[in-house]
């Protein structure tokens, strides 16, 4: 399994700050559950690929 294999497989997403002042990243799926915590400079950087995925996803469709 791939970046590019598709799943029929719905997930539920959650972001926000824990207490502990992490944020975290939860997932649920199929019944089971993912937290994961990051420190706010981790979860910066994910932002910051976050947004350079959507650009090159941008970059993909125009071509088609």
């Amino acid at each position: 399994m791939g970046i590019n294999t598709e799943r029929d497989i719905e997930a539920n997403l959650q972001i926000g700050p824990t207490d502990s002042g992490m944020v975290r990243l939860f997932i649920e799926a199929g019944g089971q559950e993912i937290p994961m915590d990051f420190e706010p400079e981790e979860a910066e950087e994910i932002a910051e690929e976050l947004r350079a995925a959507a650009q090159a996803a941008r970059a993909v469709t125009r071509r088609k």
